[in-house]
């Protein structure tokens, strides 16, 4: 089952010519997760080729208008192609005030149901049939969210020389074994899937996190991510206005990676004052630190795979 994820834009505060807000589509097997929705998300989709009007959740990590000016837009356009299945929309406290009043100001032309969900605490907030998507709290001025999409952990490796060492026929039983049931022989023996299968080997983790202050709760919601997206808005030498600010430098978001023991870190959400030498700076200093870390940039494609 593929998994890969669409960088749609990398910047903080305000777009740029070259650089898009802050917003990242997952794409698990057709099925699309759009995380923040800022100001030219629609751009950024088109600009991909992206089959926008897939997506079935949007996840919004706070009220900010850099992260949902993009909304009402994606609405107004999903009403102007064929859409059967619902739009969620998940995010803290007020994301269903804003859509509410986005709908009634503009007075939008909507046909097919909009599902708003409110968090108000952490937890699991979206279940797929083997996956679930989870909240936590981080810490900016207003409430925000981090997310976790977790899948359920896979069937182990058929060894099929351990079928037939069992006597089990070729064909529709070896099926039933890889599905984790046990198959009943003509001569009575019970042949279970433990006795032909490895053990079960993990899913996959994606992490995004944005626009808050250095928390020691993160690395545990993050744990073991194969693939974090992470705020790295500043350079050291402003670690103080970050914090000021409630944003992390990429030397902190490098530390959250670490202790989280995540796969591979992908930078993001770049104050707009930085130009490509500055962006190169917030890079060494984070890989200094987590030697697996990379610069996300507009327009680029992720593949997020197994790892076994």
């Amino acid at each position: 089952m593929n998994m890969e994820l669409f960088v749609l834009g990398t910047g903080g505060m305000m777009p740029l010519p070259q650089r898009g807000l802050t917003s990242v589509l997952l794409r698990r097997e057709g099925e699309l997760f759009l995380f923040d929705c800022g100001e030219g998300t629609q751009v950024s989709l088109r600009r991909l080729a992206l089959r926008w009007k897939k997506i079935s959740v949007i996840l919004v990590s706070h009220t900010h208008a850099d992260h949902v000016t993009g909304i009402p837009g994606i609405l107004m356009l999903s009403s102007q192609v064929e859409r059967d299945e619902p739009l969620t929309i998940i995010g803290p406290p007020r994301i269903r005030e804003y859509v509410e009043a986005s709908r009634r100001i503009l007075d939008m032309y909507i046909n097919y149901e909009i599902r708003v969900i409110e968090i108000t605490g952490p937890g699991i907030v979206y279940t797929g049939e083997d996956f679930a998507i989870h909240a936590f709290w981080l810490r900016h001025s207003k409430p925000c969210m981090g997310y976790t999409l977790i899948e359920n952990p896979r069937p182990g490796v058929f060894f099929p020389e351990k079928a037939e060492r069992y006597g089990v026929p070729r064909g529709p039983l070896w099926s039933k074994l890889q599905l984790g049931d046990n198959v009943h022989l003509q001569d009575g023996r019970v042949v279970s899937s433990a006795d032909v299968m490895g053990p079960a080997r993990p899913g996959r983790k994606f992490s995004y996190i944005t626009d808050t202050l250095y928390l020691d709760s993160i690395p545990g919601q993050i744990e073991d991510s194969d693939l974090l997206i992470c705020e790295g808005m500043f350079t050291e030498e402003l670690r103080e206005s970050a914090k000021e600010k409630k944003h992390l430098t990429s030397v902190q978001a490098a530390v959250l990676a670490k202790t989280g023991k995540v796969k591979k870190l992908g930078l993001i959400h770049y104050s707009p004052r930085y130009t490509e030498y500055e962006l190169k700076q917030l890079l060494k200093e984070a890989s200094e630190i987590f030697p697996r870390t990379f610069l996300t940039r507009d327009g680029q494609t992720i593949s997020i795979p197994y790892r076994n």
